[in-house]
């Protein structure tokens, strides 16, 4: 998938959709992560009491980058729309294009992806996160410029050409 240059791309989805493994197709300086901050503050990814000071380093960088016209994909949940809004405000006010990535993957998929991972998701949190996923009309509506599908990247098979 490529992205117009300066784009600001949020990827939105479950644990477990797929979203970290699409950001790794692009450099690495393009990510914002707020579980990698979070791990940075507390040498744990799943501190949520980090939350706070993560956000914080991410919209420092966030701003740095929007502000230089540097393609910016930010790699969290985003599944809550005033985390979408506030990084819609971001990317308005640096007058830089938006796309929401969208991973609607079954929740069954998200299951059985994270239980493979080293930091396993509870499952009760996985059903609460599948129920807040948004479509792609919530998303236009909410100002992004562009709204894209990854469904098909996450659960296609990886084999010749692709």
């Amino acid at each position: 998938m490529r992205f117009e240059p300066g784009t600001l791309a949020v990827l939105i989805g479950v644990s477990g959709s797929g979203k970290s493994t699409f950001a790794a197709r692009y450099p690495s300086s393009w990510t914002l992560c707020l579980d990698a901050y979070r791990e940075m503050a507390t040498d744990c990814a799943a501190d949520q009491s980090a939350t706070p000071v993560a956000a914080e380093i991410q919209d420092l960088l966030l701003d740095a980058r929007l502000a230089r016209g540097l393609t910016t994909i930010v790699d969290s949940t985003a599944l809550m729309p005033h985390v979408r809004t506030k990084l819609l405000a971001r990317a308005r006010y640096w007058q830089r294009p938006t796309t929401a990535v969208l991973f609607d993957v079954p929740l069954d998929t998200c299951e059985a992806q994270n239980a493979s991972r080293a930091r396993v998701v509870p499952a009760r949190v996985l059903y609460d996160q599948h129920r807040q996923l948004p479509t792609t009309q919530q998303l236009r509506a909410e100002g992004f410029t562009e709204v894209r599908l990854a469904l098909a990247m996450v659960t296609a098979p990886a084999g010749p050409g692709r």
